[in-house]
């Protein structure tokens, strides 16, 4: 269980870095151009997601979301009695990799976000977003499990340009890029309602697919691995 969960810290703060990371380099290159720094954005964290699920899948089953770990341990996948400590460490992950980011490109560690997320659209984005990833998920772990990184990857990369929010999909994803007010941050204030509709879209994902596929197995940390 502890290689499980510092797979699963270490996996996030990685993921996160390249969020944030990415974000500062595509901003800095970018010449003001905003459609440039995203493309940029959404690349490295596409690519990222794909190496990491793929490293860490077959140690912890690379949840680096609290909300597939949730949806997973809903359907039986993971126990109940391991939940709090991959929640743990995926938001303690999440932090560490903002910070990291920070410090790589001479940022304060530290920078509440100012960037404001809070249209309704953007909202109703998130939920769409979760929805789709956590759909994604088991539509893949249910036919070709091995396909898994790749799908994931592809899903965000996309969900990046056709979601008003940019797509977060992640609630340690959200609260920590709250404090980062670089390209990639979000307000604090805005992060709790972007997390509600995040875990809303991933309940009515899993929901969903429980009812498509009623017999099939739901340990994602297993197949995977």
């Amino acid at each position: 269980m502890a290689r499980r969960v510092v797979a699963e810290a270490v996996g996030t703060a990685l993921l996160l870095a390249a969020v944030v990371g990415s974000g500062i380099m595509g901003d800095r290159l970018a010449g003001g151009n905003i459609a440039l720094a995203l493309l940029a954005n959404t690349i490295a964290t596409g690519a990222a997601l794909v190496a990491l699920i793929l490293a860490f899948g077959a140690i912890s089953g690379a949840h680096l979301n609290p909300a597939v770990t949730l949806a997973d341990a809903f359907l039986g996948g993971l126990a109940w009695r391991h939940v709090a400590s991959y929640l743990a460490a995926q938001f303690a992950g999440a932090f560490a990799g903002v910070f990291a980011a920070h410090l790589m490109f001479g940022k304060p560690i530290l920078a509440v976000s100012q960037h404001a997320r809070s249209a309704n659209g953007q909202l109703f984005s998130e939920f769409v977003a979760t929805f789709g990833l956590l759909s994604v998920i088991w539509g893949c772990t249910r036919s070709r499990s091995s396909a898994v990184p790749f799908a994931v990857g592809a899903y965000i990369t996309s969900a990046y340009w056709f979601t008003a929010s940019t797509s977060f999909a992640n609630p340690a994803v959200t609260l920590a890029r709250a404090f980062t007010n670089t390209f990639s941050g979000i307000r604090p204030v805005d992060a709790p309602g972007f997390v509600l509709m995040q875990l809303l879209g991933a309940a009515a994902a899993t929901a969903l697919f429980r009812w498509l596929a009623p017999a099939q197995s739901a340990d994602f940390t297993r197949r995977q691995g």
